[in-house]
This record gives structure tokens, C-alpha cells and sequence, in this order.
């Protein structure tokens, strides 16, 4: 099986839902994941969405738009979530957990390390003032026959 699909939102709380669901239900027509893999699934695509959402645009996310993909290669699904706003500058240094670039709000720092976590490969690509791409892909279980 070789599908895709492409999803355009605006960057806004309100569409994080809804593109994960997206997602979710993507997934299920791509292969037999168990539960706890679908709310993985769901959680990192929820994550990397709202870090766009609250990063990428600084609160002005209004003005901005986030590009879910998905793709089912044989044996996987893979996700690339991309922004068009501020980028990255220090993309290790965003990575480590608790790291935040807001720390007067209640920010966790923990939106990569769980994405890192609940995904079997995750990319991060960004460049500063263009935007940032985070790729993530999920293997497929092996099913056995009982």
C-alpha cells in the first residue's frame, strides 16, 4: 500500500483536534495498530502541532498555516508536520528535555522529548525565519497468526 494525504490548516488551537483526528483515522485504514500505538500516534501529532502553533508564530498564529502529510510506506506510517514561521535556531538545543524559549508561561519544555518517545524516528529540519519541518514515522507492529 502506498497512500498519502495532505492537510492545509490555519495555525490555530482549534485545529489541532481536528488534524489529529485526521491523522488517527488515516492510520487506521494504513494498518492494525493496537491502541496504545494509535494514542501515540495522536499524542506526538498533537505536540508537534501545537509547539507550530505557539512557536513557530509567537502568539500571532493568525497569521499563519501548518501543512500536516501523512504516508503509508510498507511496514510504516510517517507524518511531517511544517510550519512557515520563525524556525529554530538551535534545534539540539530545543530538543533537550525541559529546554522552553518561554519560561514565564506554563510550558513543560517536553513537547519533542514526547514525540521522541511515542514515535520510532523523529527529524527535525528547520531554517530561522522560513519555518520548521518535523518529520516522524511509526513502525507497524509484525502481526502474528495464531
Amino acid at each position: 500500500m502506498n497512500d498519502w494525504f495532505l492537510l492545509r490548516i490555519p495555525a490555530v488551537s482549534q485545529n489541532e483536534s481536528f488534524a489529529r483526528s485526521v491523522v488517527a483515522l488515516f492510520a487506521l485504514q494504513a494498518g492494525d495498530w493496537s491502541v496504545t500505538e494509535l494514542n501515540e500516534i495522536k499524542t506526538a501529532v498533537s505536540e508537534a502541532i501545537t509547539n507550530s502553533i505557539i512557536h513557530a508564530y509567537d502568539g500571532n498564529a493568525a497569521s499563519g498555516e501548518i501543512v500536516v502529510q501523512g504516508k503509508v510506506t510498507p511496514g510504516a506510517l510517517e507524518v511531517t508536520v511544517t510550519d512557515f514561521g520563525q524556525g529554530i535556531g538551535d534545534i539540539a538545543l530545543a530538543r533537550e528535555p525541559l529546554f522552553t524559549t518561554k519560561p514565564h508561561e506554563e510550558r513543560s519544555g517536553l513537547g519533542f522529548t514526547v514525540m521522541e518517545s511515542f514515535m520510532d524516528e523523529l527529524t527535525v529540519s528547520s531554517v530561522p525565519l522560513q519555518g520548521t519541518t518535523i518529520r516522524m514515522v511509526k513502525y507497524l507492529r509484525a502481526t502474528t497468526v495464531q
